[in-house]
Parts: structure tokens; C-alpha cells; sequence
């Protein structure tokens, strides 16, 4: 058990999953990431093993055949397995945030016809927002939905669809201008389609097509893909919520603790940078003592565990502020930035501390270091970050003049 990131007033409960995830992350997914990250391999075989565990149902609600736990439960696992290998957490991740998702806005039945079968892991989500042209400007979406009988039928090209290939429902965000007069604000008209379809690339469904994998400097294992939409008809029961022009809303809530997803993931991926570092600062000799024995080696240990530790303390206090009801659109924002910031920056250490080493394919951080950048951008780029953390500020502190 590490000294560092340490989570104090943990249940019983928690403690216990916690510790499985660790032991599973220890044993199946540290001695094979590499190798699988390396071939761009899927990897299914530590997939059946989360969904053994429960992993893929961990904040559904015991009702719905979940374990019903707490955002900081899920956080704190996140954690756990991106120390193994990110990609694994960006799998279950984009399950969890559809399922979320489900969860706060979804109608009964579709409450009942989803959550059961993801708690499962038969049913694997993936959600869509991004397109070829926009960015992080989301109000931008051309994507459309046009009503027609008991039906839509939709149109359009999505992009940076995490687990597009192997998912089986993609929660996907289009314009809808259904009872929205001309003038209406674009993130008034928008609205969240449960698309269902069958794993695989090419044609999945009429209409819908999954070309193929987009080729990634990291980040690799899991699919990352295009989503093609031409005339896909998907009945009106199938509208998140029950109705449209509330899409953006429910997005926006679904990459509010996806941020905190992300924030555990820089946390997991640091600390594993500061394992590797600290070791082989131990293991490697230099001008006939150990190179961590040298005050530049030490002081770089120094600055690497102090950001792995404040990363983990903000990346908390963002989970446990959502979990006790409050808006956290603040906190995750903060917790995002300076977990993906540090985890660039410890990483970047480890690789000067493994000296031409890190440079070496052999050696584990060669894969952090093309996995670390991902989390920049990922959930909203530190840029977007910054402009809703400056928001929050002026609106929390507005001067009284």
C-alpha cells in the first residue's frame, strides 16, 4: 500500500472494493498492459475480469442489479485501474457516464430496458458529442434529427467516439429543432438519442456506420472512432428523457463527473510515473552511487509526490462535493486541470529520471509518456477548463459596487 494518495473516513465497503481493484490491477493488468498497448490490442480478457468484479455496475443503483456506490467509490477504482493501463479506465469510463446519464434523466422504461443489462456489462455504452469541425464548441453541432411519424430519422458525422466499435448503445447528441422556434439558443435545441446497435465497424445498424479505428499516438487498446449517420430512423421512445431540447443539459451533466473520471485517471497514471521513478532512482547507479541518492534526483522525487498527493486531494473533494448533492462544475474543473497538468509533469520527470531508458519501448514509462497527453485534452481541453473555472469564480465572487 503506497504512502501517497491516500483516502481517509473510507467505509468498510469501500475499503474492500478498493482493495480487490487493486489486487486485480496488480495481478491481470500491470504484467500484460504493455505488451497489449504495444499491439494495440483490445483488452477483452481484463474486461470479463471487471465485469466479474462488478466494475461495469458500479454506480447503478442496486435496484437495477448495480452495486449502488458513490461517485468517490467509482473515482477511486478509476484511479486504481489507470495506474494498471489508462485505456481500461477510458472503457469503463464512457460506459459509466451513459449509464449516469440513464440514471438521472432517463424514463422508467428506459431505466429498465438499459441499466439492468449494463450492470451486466451485456449492454457496453459510448457517448457522442464531438464532430469533425467543432471541437470543443459544442453549440456548434450540425448533426440533426428530423421528426417523421413515430420516429426520427437522423443525420450526420460524429467524432472521438470512445468504445464506438465495441458498444452497444451510443448516447448521441444532435440538433433537434422539433418545437423550437427560429432564433431559439443552440443549446436549447439539442437533444440525447439512446442509439442502439450491434458491436463491430462498418454498417451496424441501417444507416449507421463505424468505419473503422482512428490510429492514436497512445491511448491505445481501446476503439476510438468515427460514427456516420445517414437516414438512421430511431423510434421517439428512445429520446433521453422522454424529450427533446434537454440533450445539452444532460450531456453537460454526464462530462461533469466524467471530469472527475478524468481528474482520477491523471491521479492514477502520476502515481504510477512516481513508482517507476522512485525505483529505478534506486536501482540505477551514476558516478558510484545511486542516482536517487543525488540531490537533483531527490528533489525531483520531492516535486513529483506533492503533485501526485494535491492531484488526489482535489480529485476527492470534487467526487465527494457531487456525491453529497451539490454542484461541482467548480471543483471537477479544477480537479481536471491540475490532475492532468501534474500527471504530464510527473511523468515527464520519471522519463528524465530513466534518462535513454524512458526512450526504450522496454521500459513502462515509454507507454505513460504517449498516454499522459490524452488527458489535456480529454473531457475539455485545460483551455475550456479554465474558461468555466473563471466563470464560476465571477459569478461565486461578483463584486458588489
Amino acid at each position: 500500500m503506497s504512502r501517497l494518495a491516500q483516502t481517509h473516513g473510507l467505509t468498510d465497503v469501500q475499503r474492500e472494493i478498493l482493495s480487490t481493484v487493486r489486487d486485480f490491477v496488480d495481478k491481470e493488468i500491470l504484467p500484460v498492459a504493455t505488451e497489449l498497448e504495444h499491439r494495440d490490442e483490445y483488452p477483452q480478457a481484463i474486461v470479463d475480469g471487471l465485469t466479474e468484479l462488478g466494475l461495469f455496475g458500479l454506480m447503478i443503483p442496486e435496484e437495477y442489479g448495480g452495486l449502488g456506490e458513490s461517485l468517490l467509490t467509482y473515482a477511486l477504482c478509476v484511479e486504481e485501474i489507470a495506474r494498471g493501463w489508462m485505456s481500461v479506465s477510458g472503457i469503463i469510463n464512457t460506459h459509466f457516464i451513459v449509464a449516469y446519464m440513464l440514471k438521472q434523466h432517463g424514463t422508467p422504461e428506459q431505466k429498465d430496458h438499459f441499466l439492468p443489462r449494463m450492470a451486466a456489462g451485456e449492454i457496453r455504452g459510448a457517448f457522442s458529442m464531438s464532430e469533425p469541425a467543432l471541437g470543443s464548441d459544442v453549440s456548434a453541432i450540425s448533426s440533426k434529427a428530423v421528426r417523421d411519424g413515430d420516429e426520427y430519422v437522423l443525420t450526420g458525422q460524429k467524432m472521438w467516439l470512445t468504445n464506438g466499435g465495441t458498444s452497444s448503445l451510443v448516447a448521441v447528441l444532435v440538433r433537434s429543432d422539433e418545437g423550437h422556434p427560429e432564433g431559439t439558443a443552440p443549446h436549447k435545441s439539442m437533444t440525447t438519442f439512446l442509439v442502439e446497435k450491434e458491436p463491430g465497424f462498418g454498417e451496424v445498424r441501417p444507416g449507421l456506420t463505424i468505419p473503422g479505428k482512428i490510429e492514436k499516438m497512445g491511448y491505445k487498446g481501446v476503439d476510438t472512432t468515427e460514427l456516420i449517420m445517414d437516414g438512421v430512423r430511431i423510434p421517439a421512445d428512445r429520446v433521453l428523457g422522454g424529450t427533446t431540447g434537454r440533450g445539452f443539459y444532460q450531456m453537460m451533466d454526464g462530462v461533469e463527473v466524467g471530469r472527475v473520471n478524468v481528474a482520477a485517471r491523471g491521479c492514477g497514471v502520476a502515481r504510477r510515473a512516481f513508482e517507476l521513478g522512485v525505483r529505478y532512482a534506486q536501482q540505477r547507479h551514476a558516478f558510484g552511487r545511486q542516482i536517487a541518492h543525488h540531490q537533483a534526483i531527490q528533489f525531483k522525487l520531492a516535486e513529483m509526490a506533492t503533485k501526485v498527493e494535491a492531484a488526489h486531494a482535489m480529485m476527492v473533494n470534487a467526487a465527494r462535493k457531487k456525491d453529497s448533492g451539490e454542484r461541482n462544475d467548480l471543483e471537477a474543473g479544477m480537479a481536471k486541470y491540475l490532475a492532468s497538468e501534474y500527471c504530464k509533469e510527473v511523468v515527464e520527470d520519471a522519463f528524465r529520471i530513466h534518462g535513454g531508458y524512458g526512450f526504450s519501448k522496454e521500459y513502462e514509462i515509454e507507454r505513460l509518456y504517449r498516454e499522459a497527453p490524452m488527458l489535456l485534452i480529454g473531457e475539455g481541453t485545460a483551455e475550456i477548463q479554465k474558461m468555466i473555472i473563471g466563470r464560476r469564480l465571477l459569478e461565486e465572487y461578483r463584486f458588489q459596487g
